[in-house]
């Protein structure tokens, strides 16, 4: 059984990592010219990202569907490798509960043929059994520790794992991926923000549990579609999730804040000379630092308390130039004396656009 569990392993977690996500090909187009207003448009790959693609900073392509990279298979999850990866997460945990089980018998029958008990005290003689028969197997402190050990990693390993497994099925019972439940969430606040009495629907959801289960586990191991084109439910159409993302990336110029750099930052992950909590409250993300020289802009986005997420303007061209994103400290920055990358607009200006 156990061979089993590790066969069944290892071909999902190598499937997942050699077969990859899938990739919009390169210089690709809509069918229709006049679809490409919808789109967003990658420099990268020279080519229009499709609906529910999205460009991965480690693998330097536009991934289809992309849920998220993943470091442990040095691959994205996607279109063709999400039910693979679902796969290994839900099986690594089962066969780690099989193994905890076998660990626990062990040490507990060996445990009970080696104590003693006195009038006074219990003695564990881990040198040999008192009772027989005797192990096939010697058991001494030593295979006792690495046995511990193993029980250890084994259980740790079902709780992280199984805890991932839990909230990748959430979300493909649903048919989004992590990103998609998060545009959502953007979308919702977005709407709220400006009160604009629009209803967002994701249009993906089949409705059915059961039909957007099968949307990426097939008896073929071949998910549905072609990464590209994707069935939608009624009342909405093809690019709806795309003009969301639109807006949205409007409203986050919108909302974006210029700073100037006051200090120099290498763009190390925990800066020593930029203060103790500054040092331990980096935030945890493979989200990258930006390195700045005094005098920079950056339009700020989102930030912590002690930290801020931004895009380093290092060309002049407001709409055109190339920017630099990541995390830098708050403490090298000031806010400049206008507060979005446009000219300053009040409240009521920003709600009403």
């Amino acid at each position: 059984m156990l061979l089993n569990w590790t066969v069944m392993i290892l071909y999902n977690y190598f499937s997942a990592m050699f077969v990859g996500p899938g990739y919009v090909p390169l210089g690709w187009t809509p069918e229709k010219s006049q679809d490409c207003m919808y789109l967003q448009y990658c420099k990268v790959c020279q080519s229009y990202k499709a609906p529910r693609s999205h460009h991965c900073r480690k693998c330097n392509r536009c991934v289809m569907k992309m849920d998220h990279h993943c470091p442990w298979i040095n691959n994205c999850c996607g279109y063709q490798n999400h039910a693979s990866f679902t796969l290994f997460l839900l099986l690594a945990p089962l066969g780690c509960i099989h193994a905890s089980f076998i660990f626990v018998m062990t040490m507990y029958t060996q445990l009970y043929n080696r104590i003693s008990f006195g009038w006074s005290s219990v003695k564990i003689d881990m040198s040999a059994a008192k009772r027989d028969p005797r192990p096939i197997i010697p058991f001494g402190l030593s295979a006792f520790a690495a046995s511990l050990f193993a029980l250890g990693l084994a259980l740790g390993t079902t709780i992280a794992v199984g805890m991932l497994f839990i909230i990748q099925m959430k979300v493909i019972l649903t048919n989004k991926t992590s990103i998609e439940s998060w545009i959502e969430e953007k979308a919702k606040d977005r709407i709220q923000y400006y009160q604009t009495g629009e209803t967002f629907i994701f249009p993906y959801d089949m409705g059915s549990k059961w039909k957007n289960f099968k949307q990426v586990f097939t008896w073929s191991g071949i998910p549905e579609g072609d990464g590209l084109d994707w069935p939608v439910r009624d009342g909405c159409h093809q690019y709806t999730l795309t003009i969301e993302q639109l807006k949205q990336k409007a409203d986050k110029r919108v909302r974006s804040v210029r700073y100037r750099a006051v200090e120099d930052y290498s763009g190390v992950c925990c800066p020593v000379t930029k203060g103790v909590k500054t040092f331990f409250t980096t935030p945890c993300t493979e989200e990258p630092r930006i390195a700045l020289s005094k005098g920079d802009l950056i339009l700020a986005t989102r930030g912590l308390k002690h930290w801020m997420y931004g895009e380093k303007i290092l060309d002049s061209a407001a709409d055109g130039g190339i920017r630099e994103r990541g995390w830098f400290p708050r403490k090298c920055v000031e806010k400049c004396q206008y507060d979005s990358e446009t000219d300053q607009p009040v409240d009521g200006e920003k709600k009403n656009r």
